[in-house]
């Protein structure tokens, strides 16, 4: 018979290997399509992987794969100095789209539900790095010109997320 301190153990094992394979995956998906757009921006699919996490993992483990894994792309990118920034912005992000995701008794298992999430984390991500950027630019008029590259992404984002999730939860793969 298994002890209750067993069961916490092994169940925070396996938060931990959820939380790092998601990391990883974050991290792949953003190191793999990487457009240069805008000032000092980059276009990439890793939101896609932030929102099926959210779905997949809920709010906190998303909140943290996603802090991890697109902080750990800017670390090993050229664009370091972002990664404080990042960790913040994107870990918010995928705790945003989990805890709308989960709101009421929908459990990441409603589609306009999950979009209305997905919508609102990038709404909030556009405007952390609008003023991230400001503040590493040192201009706000800077800013503004990562908005629509921005907004692509978070399209783009979205578009991708949705037969993922789909495809995850047929695979049985949703952990939350």
């Amino acid at each position: 018979m298994e002890t209750q301190q067993n069961k916490t153990k092994n169940l925070s094992t396996a938060a931990v290997v959820q939380v790092a394979f998601m990391a990883a995956m974050i991290f792949v998906a953003t190191y793999v399509i990487e457009i240069p757009v805008g000032t000092k921006a980059v276009l990439h699919i890793g939101d896609s992987m932030v929102f099926a996490g959210a779905v997949i993992l809920g709010k906190r483990k998303a909140a943290l794969a996603s802090a991890i894994g697109m902080a750990l792309f800017d670390i090993l990118s050229p664009y370091a100095v972002w990664a404080p920034f990042t960790f913040v912005i994107k870990g918010l992000m995928g705790y945003i789209a989990g805890a709308i995701a989960y709101r009421k008794d929908y459990n990441g298992n409603n589609l306009v539900n999950n979009i209305f999430a997905f919508t609102v984390a990038g709404i909030w991500m556009i405007a952390g790095y609008f003023f991230a950027g400001g503040v590493i630019y040192k201009s706000f008029i800077t800013a503004i010109g990562d908005i629509t590259g921005n907004i692509i992404q978070v399209a783009a984002g979205i578009v991708i997320a949705l037969p993922v999730i789909k495809a995850l939860k047929l695979a049985k793969l949703k952990t939350n």
